[in-house]
């Protein structure tokens, strides 16, 4: 039987089962990744941005095509982690524009949809590369109007062509980039979009999805009709969020924000550790519980649902381990606290984190490799700092996305994202701040000085692989400059001294050494020595700063 159009039920089956198909393949779609690094960057970030969007698709009650849309858009927009995530929440952006206004979706306006979903990531992305998730997508869009042109209307023959093709092309990535080619992949995720169409094709043909690994408990399927009494509902909201101390609070003061709660509402959650109270808590009136809050710290990953017209309680979710940030030095953002200008930087690790609080950061978001803040960890840091021009340094070349996409969110305050790759640079940008500038002097200033910071960052390869002209084993230790591997060696200390002796040449004045967590100060301080030996006349810096993957970042000005 040739369906000819689908209704808004079935583009939520069809969502959800490409969240799932991409949440089964997201270790697979890692291992695609050029470069051998411990980093779980595009399968990962690409599926934590469509599962943001699939628990706001599955919370819907006899969803609409207008509503399904929203809830695509904006999960996946504030979602969104790492360029490839960014991308993603772009195609989807773009995709439910084309779709939000008919009850029924038939070829041409699928055909429609993919084409605006192409123009609107190709927006977003400042240079747009060939052989990369965007040539995959837009390759999708070529062939759906080529059918809809042709006068196809059965919707199986038109998703089975379109996607045929995009896995023909996605093919031809390795030749597209040289670097793809020598390693012998294709673009992950340009794969990883595939993943997704093939999972949502499945779901329309008929196979049976299960939704459990991909939603929370009370989200196993697609909600497509309302039930249950809210007559004995005695407390309407549910409210949740975490408040981000200055220092640990007293056990009598947390007991008393419990007390405080209780005498509000019911189904009371306060779990407290020295940097964030996690609070959950049904009541009537949630500005109650949110004025108490702010007279202990900053608040973030606030949430309120209003359960008489949900029909449902939500459960209080713990925030993620990826994102996780890091307190602030604002308690909270009143006006007499405001300033002219804040910095919100990204950064793993107890030494590089209290060497930006130094340096006057006013938010941490502790984050990096392996764990990409998502744009709404962003626009929660730019909601904890009371000021009126931001600076971010995402200090990652894969959070630079999230960030602008968050400049463009936030309409209240002026966000300036300056485009570190790099925690030395990051270092270098804060420390190059001039307060009687004016934030584009500033800016103009911080990006040539960012533009002479050298950096190598040492970890290890996680599988074989050649790049950059280099045979990789498992388990050697790589030296990865600011453009590609300039050292790989199955000894740690020569790795680093191989990447340093890369790095530093007459006009270099300082080397900056930041040892990681795996690193013992000991053997630091003996590489310190041998890097001095080498450098003459040259000032060597050694700092604790205690971030995971890499076992060094040097930096050289």
């Amino acid at each position: 039987m040739a369906y000819k159009s689908i209704d808004a039920g079935m583009i939520v089956k069809m969502f959800l089962a490409g969240a799932q198909n991409l949440e089964a393949n997201k270790e697979w779609i890692n291992e695609l990744n050029v470069f051998p690094v411990p980093d779980g960057d595009t399968g990962t970030n690409m599926t934590m941005t469509v599962l943001s969007a699939a628990r706001e698709v599955a919370a819907l009650e006899n969803p609409t095509m207008d509503s399904v849309a929203k809830a695509i858009a904006s999960g996946s927009l504030r979602g969104a982690r790492g360029n490839s995530g960014v991308i993603l929440s772009q195609l989807f952006r773009g995709f439910t524009k084309g779709i939000k206004e008919y009850d029924e979706v038939t070829v041409p306006v699928f055909a429609d949809a993919f084409s605006k979903a192409v123009e609107t990531a190709y927006k977003a992305v400042m240079k747009p590369k060939e052989g990369t998730i965007l040539t995959v997508a837009r390759s999708g869009a070529e062939k759906a109007d080529e059918l809809a042109e042709d006068g196809e209307e059965d919707l199986e023959v038109f998703f089975r062509k379109v996607i045929e093709h995009m896995e023909y092309v996605l093919g031809q990535t390795k030749e597209m980039l040289p670097v793809l080619k020598e390693a012998d992949v294709v673009d992950s995720g340009g794969q990883g979009l595939v993943v997704v169409l093939k999972g949502a094709f499945d779901v329309f043909l008929g196979k049976e999805i299960s939704y459990e690994p991909i939603l929370p408990a009370e989200h196993t399927a697609p909600k497509t009709v309302s039930g249950g009494e809210t007559a004995d509902i005695k407390f309407g909201y549910c409210t949740e969020f975490i408040i981000m101390l200055e220092k640990p609070v007293a056990k009598a003061k947390e007991d008393a924000l419990k007390a405080y709660l209780e005498s509000i509402g019911d189904s009371i959650v306060v779990v407290a550790d020295d940097e964030v109270i996690k609070v959950h808590v049904h009541t009537n009136d949630p500005g109650l519980a949110i004025q108490k809050a702010l007279t202990y710290g900053a608040l973030s990953n606030m949430k309120i649902d209003n359960m008489r017209l949900e029909h449902q309680e939500k459960l209080f979710k713990e925030a993620e381990k990826e994102a996780a940030v890091s307190k602030p030095s604002a308690s909270a953002e009143t006006e007499e606290e405001k300033k002219a200008v804040g910095f919100i930087a990204v950064a793993a690790g107890e030494g590089l984190c209290r060497i930006f609080r130094e340096l006057g950061a006013d938010y941490i978001i502790e984050g990096g490799q392996t764990m990409n803040p998502s744009t709404e960890d962003m626009l929660n840091a730019i909601a904890g700092v009371a000021a009126d021009t931001i600076f971010i340094l995402p200090n990652n070349k894969n959070i630079i996305m999230a960030a602008n996409q968050a400049r463009e969110l936030t309409k209240d305050k002026k966000i300036v994202v300056i485009p570190t790759t790099t925690v030395p640079q990051g270092i270098t940008a804060i420390i190059a701040y001039v307060p009687e500038l004016s934030a584009q002097e500033n800016e103009e200033a911080i990006l040539e000085e960012i533009s002479h910071v050298r950096t190598g960052q040492i970890t290890y390869a996680v599988r074989d692989t050649s790049v950059d002209g280099k045979e990789i084993h498992q388990g050697d230790y790589m030296g990865i400059g600011d453009s590609g591997i300039v050292a790989v060696n199955a000894n740690l200390e020569q790795a680093v001294l191989e990447t340093v002796n890369v790095m530093v040449d007459d006009t270099v004045e300082l080397v900056s050494i930041y040892y990681g967590n795996e690193v013992s100060q000991e053997d630091a301080e003996i590489l310190k020595e041998k890097i001095e030996s080498r450098c003459p006349g040259v000032d060597i810096e050694l700092q604790d700063g205690g971030q995971p993957v890499y076992y060094y970042l040097v930096s050289a000005e």
